[in-house]
């Protein structure tokens, strides 16, 4: 059927070189917006909507032809651009010769429109085309109105017709775009300054993950890309830059699920002399200002949920919410280490901490369904955290959760050479960890001792926090080329 329609398509292409037409036209100038031009027309008042058809305002426009309704010698279509959507008249009278170009034309052309704004006698705003320019003929018919491009496959391979076929779905990534600004436009505000570390690395640090590997031919020399780009950032604490952040991708060779791709976006922050409250604090006016902003409200859908992201979130810590839930005191593992049994979860030959870790994700992460911080990890899972001065098996971290999913992740961070060699070696040694690092990275700690300011730092995912705001249910929802489980991208 497609190769059917595409033959047929093909014909009206030679037949719009044959009246001398370019199908695939060059620069169309002076094209105004859909929703510029349905404001300009409700400016012009009663009067003017009562005009005959071509006495109103002139206008260009340009976008892709989604629906065309001919009447013979007069047809109605839909234009649609980035904006949104205007309605057009091609009139036989008005076009002249004109007017066999527009029989030339299927559903999914760009064209370039000009002409008069008239109001038809349902009230629509519409252009009376009294200039039709092909800009590019589509050969292969755009998914039907009702049948629509559906199949969550080809949607995401065919992006590229998700996002002209379904508004909503440009809806999400205008969104996104508008988050990652709001993040950029509070942190500049207060005084950050936007960064850019390496990508491709020798050595892979910054977080417990699986990392990808690739070769530098002219080098001769494998590297890594990056899992996370902490270390890099906190050289720059060390080098007197006092707030950095970045945004950008961050690469995992692990799995692939509705809440976990590949390759990810993360923004990434860390500011001297603050400590793991003055996160919770930022995390609170990124996360909570980004709804009201792009949501205009702090109460947003998220399925059947309605999630409330009105600052302050709730505060708990690691220790009582494992009680809580799981029963058990971290600080009793071998409780712990039965509890895990219960649950199915292999424990043999793990650390203590990592137990109580798996334990904790299995029976209280899905219960943190409105916006919540965790607060003081087991230390000896977060060896580059600063720990409690008062008791060091707890580290200064805390984890922020929305619907029972991380979303943020942040530090005290520790800034003492010593504890963070001893903490690298220990992580080395460790076996069946799935959270050690196993690095050892001389030139961060040669960084350290040339003395590191004490810092708080904060790592946000930015899918996962659009997800939220779009009430979308996977995270290939909410990136444009998303990476899947076979075939190509």
């Amino acid at each position: 059927m497609s190769s059917h329609l595409e033959e047929q398509r093909g014909k009206k292409l030679e037949q719009m070189r044959h009246l001398g037409v370019d199908p695939y036209g060059s620069r169309f100038p002076g094209a105004t917006s859909s929703s510029a031009i349905h404001e300009l027309w409700a400016e012009q008042g009663e009067a003017a909507k009562d005009a005959p058809p071509g006495e109103g305002p002139r206008v260009r426009a340009a976008g892709r032809l989604l629906a065309l309704r001919s009447f013979g010698k007069l047809a109605f279509g839909d234009l649609v651009d980035q904006a949104g959507r205007i309605q057009v008249c091609f009139n036989k009278k008005e076009l002249g010769e004109a007017f066999q170009v527009y029989k030339a034309l299927d559903l999914g052309d760009i064209v370039g429109v000009d002409g008069p704004l008239f109001a038809t006698r349902t009230g629509e705003t519409t252009i009376l085309v009294r200039q039709l320019t092909v800009l590019s003929k589509s050969v292969l018919p755009p998914p039907e109105k009702w049948h629509g491009l559906v199949d969550v496959e080809t949607r995401y391979r065919q992006r590229y017709v998700d996002l002209f076929a379904n508004r909503d779905v440009r809806e999400t990534f205008v969104r996104r775009s508008a988050i990652i600004a709001h993040f950029r436009r509070v942190l500049a505000e207060r005084g950050f300054m936007e960064v850019e570390t390496p990508m491709m690395q020798s050595l892979y640090g910054g977080g417990a993950a699986r990392p990808f590997l690739t070769h530098h031919n002219t080098l001769d020399r494998d590297l890594y890309l990056r899992i996370s780009p902490e270390l890099y950032l906190k050289r720059l604490l060390v080098g007197g830059f006092e707030k950095v952040f970045e945004i950008n991708r961050n690469f995992r060779n692990e799995g692939i699920s509705t809440r976990h791709s590949p390759e990810f976006t993360m923004m990434e922050l860390y500011q001297a002399y603050a400590d793991y409250t003055d996160m919770m604090e930022i995390t609170e006016r990124l996360v909570s200002g980004a709804a009201l902003e792009v949501c205009g409200s702090m109460t947003v859908p998220f399925g059947d949920l309605e999630l409330d992201f009105t600052p302050p979130w709730p505060r708990r810590t690691f220790a009582e919410l494992l009680e809580e839930h799981a029963g058990v005191d971290m600080e009793r593992p071998d409780d712990v280490r039965a509890r895990a049994r219960k649950l199915g979860i292999e424990e043999a030959n793990k650390d203590d901490a990592v137990v109580i870790l798996e334990v904790f994700e299995a029976t209280v992460e899905g219960k943190l369904i409105q916006p919540t911080f965790v607060l003081d990890y087991p230390a000896a899972v977060c060896p580059l955290t600063r720990r409690k001065a008062d008791d060091p098996e707890v580290a200064l971290r805390f984890e922020a959760f929305v619907t029972g999913v991380e979303i943020a992740n942040a530090y005290t961070e520790l800034n003492d050479p010593a504890v963070q060699e001893a903490n690298f070696r220990t992580q080395l040694k460790g076996e069946g960890d799935g959270e050690a690092m196993r690095i050892l990275d001389e030139d961060f700690l040669t960084a350290l001792k040339y003395g590191m300011p004490p810092a708080g730092g904060l790592g946000i995912g930015i899918d996962r926090v659009v997800m939220l705001l779009t009430d979308s249910p996977s995270i290939r929802d909410v990136i444009l080329f998303p990476m899947l489980r076979s075939g190509t991208l």
